[in-house]
């Protein structure tokens, strides 16, 4: 068995619903961020590239047929290298990393390129086919962008309850209060702008024409402004749109490789140490990291307290805290320190992939050892990916 190493990591900024990147198709996002990661690298014949590996939660819409073949042959890349899209929801980009690591790591690539991918403002509307031939009257159109579409009726309906309820449920559950859930938001948006102003993404961040910078990031936002905004899911509730992460457009590439690649190819960024995934009930999707993380930290054989830094995906604050509070042995301080998706942005297929680069590149820029990743995926599961500096 080999090491797979992350070699080096590239995102896009991340641009907001209908705004920046709306224009760009998802598979031309996608190209620009695997073409960027191979144009950073001088001594990679892109030939050699094993196979390319894509998160996409969506795919109903521009980003169908296999969305990273589509972007293997628009970034230029040879037509003789592979790509492969999965799907696992919000941890798709995750699920893609760890996918190329288990390539590499049992001998049957010794480079991968992996990421992910999501354009929600450019997702479709679908409309089903009718269950007899010449229907009468309206069919209804179901919005792809975000959560349940086209339910299957034999579902438990507490199950299919939107994100956003599921969030209240957490809340209700753990005794989130709104107060606690618009300081969190807040500090999201400040810590992230605090991180561009330093210029801390800046080794991550693939710069496009349409975009150069986060463009969710609101420097101004404080827990008071976030008070006067109305609940968006449960009348007398706690969930806004402040103290969610916004609808987004984005992508990110990885360059995974064993010891002989990482040879070839400078000091790698980090060790991937183990991972996990595990599920709980689908209205509880927001604790699905709990026992992902638990389980990854336990395969690597470290603890809480040996973690320098943790990228946890801010879906809502009220989820993030709700995990937070399910890990007594973990500082929040360590937590997102250059703010989260409630600050940066969630496109869905990408967010994995793009938590795995920031906590790559901050684990070499601020010397930690030990760093985790974790999402929480609607349908009610959890992932977890422990990186170790190299």
């Amino acid at each position: 068995m080999s090491t797979a190493f992350i070699l080096d990591a590239v995102r896009t900024p991340i641009g907001r619903h209908g705004g920046a990147l709306a224009k760009v198709r998802p598979d031309d996002l996608a190209a620009k961020a695997i073409g960027g990661l191979v144009a950073r690298q001088a001594a990679l014949d892109p030939a050699a590239i094993g196979d390319v590996v894509l998160g996409n939660a969506n795919g109903a819409g521009e980003d169908n047929r296999n969305v990273a073949r589509m972007a293997v042959l628009l970034a230029g890349l040879p037509a003789s290298v592979p790509g492969t899209t999965v799907n696992r929801l919000c941890g798709s980009g995750a699920e893609a990393v760890v996918a190329a690591a288990r390539a590499v790591e049992c001998g049957d690539a010794d480079l991968v390129v992996a990421g992910g991918v999501e354009s929600m403002s450019r997702a479709p509307w679908v409309l089903p086919k009718t269950e007899r031939p010449f229907p009468r009257g309206g069919i209804e159109l179901a919005d792809t962008a975000l959560g349940w579409r086209l339910v299957n009726p034999a579902m438990d309906p507490q199950w299919t309850v939107s994100l956003g309820e599921g969030a209240e449920i957490l809340a209700d559950e753990f005794g989130i209060t709104r107060e606690a859930q618009d300081a969190f938001a807040a500090r999201s948006h400040r810590l992230a702008h605090a991180a561009w102003e330093s210029g801390a993404f800046a080794d991550e961040i693939l710069p496009l024409p349409e975009l150069d910078r986060d463009e969710a990031i609101r420097p101004a936002t404080t827990p008071e402004i976030l008070a006067g905004l109305r609940t968006a899911f449960r009348a007398g509730g706690t969930v806004t749109a402040g103290n969610a992460s916004p609808l987004s457009d984005g992508a990110a590439a990885l360059l995974l490789g064993g010891e002989r690649a990482a040879a070839d190819h400078g000091k790698p960024l980090a060790r991937i140490v183990s991972r996990a995934v595990t599920a709980v009930e689908p209205h509880r999707y927001g604790i699905g990291p709990v026992a992902a993380a638990e389980r990854a930290l336990a395969r690597a054989g470290i603890g809480w307290g040996d973690l320098d830094t943790v990228e946890l995906n801010e879906a809502y604050a009220a989820q993030s805290l709700a995990c937070l509070a399910s890990w007594p042995g973990l500082d929040p301080a360590i937590v997102n320190p250059q703010g989260g998706a409630i600050a940066i942005g969630h496109p869905l297929g990408c967010s994995g992939a793009r938590l795995l680069a920031t906590l790559a590149w901050r684990l070499r820029r601020d010397g930690g050892r030990y760093g985790m990743a974790a999402l929480c995926i609607g349908v009610g599961q959890g992932i977890a990916v422990v990186l170790e500096a190299a």
